[in-house]
């Protein structure tokens, strides 16, 4: 790997402040409509956006600014729960918003994304770019040619961010030609979700868990995040990239690197990001006769979810009767460091699964003396169970003695149980983007990833690829709506463990 400028050495300032102009590119794409606009409609109902603060959107398509304020309207209305659709808020917000018909290959267009700035000079200016990363570097050198730019302007890019390791350094390449990396946001959305954020608090500031963190007493670490949907119209995107890189990459590897990191020396967004890369440097690699083992390929085949018909993978839209491009990904992989030496984490991440979920389950090593009823040995270990969707919330699976005269020493497992919504209920829990999009404007950096994340992330991501090319196998067969395929369930039980399901 080229050998480069130590990110981080120049900071951003964090500023506190949410007083910027936000340029969001593709403002009239699914992301933007669906997530980031209703996320800055909360963060103006919380009082969280300075009064000063402008939203200009940026489209290919032929739009007035009413017509661009109305289409955000109706965004709104159907992504906003109507009991926090406030009229005075939301009349604020629409005001907010600009909009300017831009091709975003044309140099020439982009003066008028200058004028814009001229009356918001003051202010940081964000760059959002929810576009295809393929463009992220013409409009970052197009924006830096037309003076709209300076040097408080920052810019948040989308994964994935190529689909390789030397895709992924071209990408990068390209935005630091223009943005310092102290001024690049790279999102994985996952960092800012409350339950992961919580995780970094439960890890750190609890005595309980954060001397039980290590191979002395976890036996195995367990994360599975699943899709009920299938591609949803992607079959171009999803082809080239399959559930590896689409999934694995980002969400999964950050999940790991979070559960795996020592601990950061404070709370700074590189201090964090250095444990974190750490992490992805003692990740295992893959030998030629662990993949048979080790690693599970899985493609869906028709089936059905909630009762309703669902078409296989080969059977999509637009579908590659040939593909071999896997839609579910099972492995056992591990840290190789002194806290993790001989813990395995088992991944499992697919589409078209019977439930949506998204969860991390710490398995704690049972007692060395058991004292109890033999057959109920098996009940003789704690779980940690960190539940990120769909209901965000921990659990921690404890062992009781089961109530009543004759039941004598027998025991019970039962939950010790914060679930979000119910603990907290006057307090809505944010989406994950009202999150991002409030540090990043205020210039912090902490939930965002570092480009050497990226990369040590793609070359592990690499080289599993390269040995699946070699073996030229195709994907196991698993129908719609199961839990992918049975090797699945061998590759654990193989261990003597089986995957958790108290869904």
């Amino acid at each position: 790997m080229t050998q480069r400028k130590r990110p981080g050495e120049a900071r951003a300032t964090d500023t506190g402040s949410t007083e910027i102009d936000l340029a969001l590119f593709g403002a009239l794409g699914d992301l933007a409509q669906r997530k980031l606009f209703p996320a800055l409609y909360h963060l103006d109902r919380e009082g969280l956006l300075d009064d000063s603060t402008r939203l200009l959107g940026l489209a290919r398509q032929e739009v007035d600014r009413e017509g661009f304020r109305n289409r955000v309207e109706a965004s709104l209305k159907s992504h906003v729960k109507a009991a926090e659709l406030d009229r005075g808020v939301l009349k604020r917000f629409l005001a907010r918003l600009d909009f300017l018909q831009l091709d975003f290959l044309e140099p020439e267009g982009y003066g008028a994304v200058r004028e814009w700035r001229q009356d918001g000079l003051h202010r940081p200016m964000v760059v959002y770019l929810s576009v295809g990363a393929k463009i992220y570097g013409d409009i970052c050198r197009h924006l830096e040619a037309s003076g709209s730019l300076d040097d408080q302007s920052r810019v948040v890019v989308e994964k994935p961010i190529g689909h390789d390791l030397d895709s992924s350094a071209e990408v990068n390449d390209a935005i630091g030609a223009v943005f310092p990396e102290s001024r690049v946001y790279r999102i994985d959305h996952y960092l800012g979700k409350e339950t992961v954020q919580n995780l970094i608090a439960l890890r750190f500031a609890n005595p309980l868990f954060g001397t039980q963190w290590n191979q002395n007493h976890i036996s195995h670490v367990e994360i599975t995040v699943a899709e009920k949907v299938g591609i949803e119209g992607r079959w171009g995107y999803f082809d080239e990239a399959g559930q590896l890189r689409d999934m694995v990459q980002n969400h999964l590897l950050q999940l790991v690197c979070l559960i795996a990191m020592d601990p950061p020396a404070n709370l700074d967004a590189d201090a964090i990001r250095d444990e974190k890369v750490k992490v992805l440097k003692a990740l295992k690699p893959f030998t030629d006769d662990m993949l048979g083992r080790d690693v599970v390929r899985g493609q869906y085949m028709a089936g059905t979810n909630d009762g309703q018909a669902v078409p296989g993978y080969l059977e999509e839209e637009g579908a590659n009767t040939d593909s071999h491009t896997e839609t579910f990904v099972a492995m056992k992989t591990g840290v190789a460091n002194w806290r993790w030496a001989g813990v395995p984490f088992y991944l499992r991440t697919g589409k078209r699964m019977p439930e949506k979920l998204s969860q991390i389950i710490i398995h704690f090593r049972q007692q060395p003396h058991y004292i109890f009823d033999p057959d109920q040995r098996g009940l003789a270990a704690n779980k940690l169970v960190i539940r990120l969707q769909p209901e965000e919330g921990i659990a921690l699976e404890v062992l009781t003695k089961d109530s009543g005269l004759d039941k004598g020493m027998r025991l019970r497992r039962g939950p010790l149980h914060l679930d979000f919504s119910s603990a907290f209920p006057k307090t809505r829990i944010p989406d994950a983007y009202e999150r991002l999009l409030l540090e990043v404007m205020k210039g912090q950096q902490y939930l965002f990833v570092r480009r050497d994340e990226v990369e040590h992330a793609w070359q592990w991501c690499d080289s599993l690829v390269a040995a699946w090319t070699d073996r030229d196998e195709p994907p196991r067969r698993y129908p719609a709506g199961s839990w992918g395929p049975v090797a699945s369930i061998a590759m654990i039980t193989q261990d003597g463990r089986s995957w958790y399901e108290d869904y």
